[in-house]
């Protein structure tokens, strides 16, 4: 996907590393599991459970793709390789981007079942009546939790160039809610922050509770998973969607959990197989690459493979293979597009390897 579009690129409102809480966090996929220490700038593997004997060379020849900063992948459960590179660590948190959108989603999925919410059916408008334009465009009220979690509200997009603006506003519900429509709701994919917003603020308003703690509370029970700062808008909401700090660890155990799912590693259910089944359904595509797009994951073809995956800005990337069990994370410098300078196609042709690597082990 062209990330001046998919992804938030105003330099202006990029949160520096350092105003991000330094936190670290450690990644029990399995009980039992025998604890490593992180060897910091090494370029070999460290904390292997098992071996993947094609995994090294492919990770040592990756150490040349500059943007690159950590690999984790895991497979059944067991991390397998991990690489921090140019002195970068697994543990230590980053800023993932658009990748928060799955976390969103998790939370609205999980929102349902705990009957704050009714169900992606559910018209989003009346949820947030008091921040509708003076006249609301009819169409307002026809937007659905599913459309915006599917990126088919039909406002035009507060992404690429729309990102500035809209994060300078006052009131950024308010804002976003206020876009033109650039086309109807539930038709075709407009990649946009604002409607990921929207949902923060919906499930704020619903339970009462500021986002981070819902995250908290609701995954935090997932060994490992940890949020270490996020940004918030002018009136305190947590920006849903974008400019979340978690260690790449954590970011792999989230994607455990959907691996799983929704199962975390104490055996205790998170998140419903019904949501994780509803949020990789492909309901919209891409324009930009022909993937599709369920409800905060993408879904595609790699290596001859399934693949679900999630994508920030620059290159912070959690996919998740079904098939083979296989959970990837991969985190890259977030100053930097990925899409148009080809960093996103090299990261692609990373995981394909990957990917044959870990089928000829198997």
């Amino acid at each position: 996907m062209n990330e001046r579009i998919a992804d938030d690129i105003n330099a202006g409102h990029r949160q520096s590393r350092g105003n991000i809480a330094a936190a670290s966090g450690r990644l029990g996929i399995r009980r039992g599991l025998v604890l490593c220490i992180m060897l910091l700038f090494l370029p070999t593997p460290v904390c292997v459970a098992k071996p993947v004997p094609a995994l090294a060379p492919l990770l040592d020849e990756a150490q040349g793709l500059r943007p690159l900063e950590t690999v984790l992948v895991a497979w059944q459960g067991d991390v397998v390789a991990e690489r921090g590179y140019r002195g970068h660590s697994t543990t230590a948190p980053t800023d993932i981007k658009s990748a928060s959108k799955s976390v969103i989603s998790a939370l609205v999925g999980i929102a349902i079942d705990k009957d704050f919410l009714t169900g992606p059916n559910q018209v989003a408008a009346p949820l947030l009546a008091d921040q509708l334009p003076a006249r609301p465009d009819p169409r307002l009220r026809r937007i659905t939790i599913g459309n915006l979690l599917s990126m088919q509200a039909g406002l035009a997009s507060t992404s690429g160039p729309g990102y500035g603006a809209w994060a300078h506003s006052r009131n950024w519900v308010r804002a976003a809610l206020a876009r033109p429509f650039a086309d109807s709701p539930g038709a075709g994919m407009i990649y946009s922050t604002g409607s990921t917003h929207l949902l923060s603020a919906i499930l704020t308003r619903r339970t009462g509770r500021p986002t981070l703690q819902l995250a908290r509370e609701w995954l935090g029970p997932q060994d490992g998973f940890a949020i270490a700062g996020w940004k918030r808008d002018p009136q305190g909401i947590y920006l849903g969607g974008n400019e979340m700090a978690m260690s790449p660890r954590s970011l792999l155990a989230f994607g455990e959990l959907y691996r799983n799912g929704g199962v975390a590693a104490s055996g205790k259910r998170l998140i419903s197989q019904a949501w994780i089944d509803a949020s990789w359904h492909s309901r919209t595509q891409s324009p930009h690459t022909g993937d599709g797009y369920g409800y905060g994951w993408f879904q595609t073809q790699i290596g001859g493979e399934e693949v679900h995956y999630a994508w920030g800005y620059g290159g912070q990337m959690l996919y998740i293979v079904p098939r083979l069990a296989l959970t990837v994370v991969m985190t890259s410098d977030d100053t930097a597009p990925a899409a148009r300078t080809g960093h996103r196609d090299s990261l692609t042709q990373l995981l394909s390897g990957i990917i044959g690597a870990v089928r000829q082990a198997g």
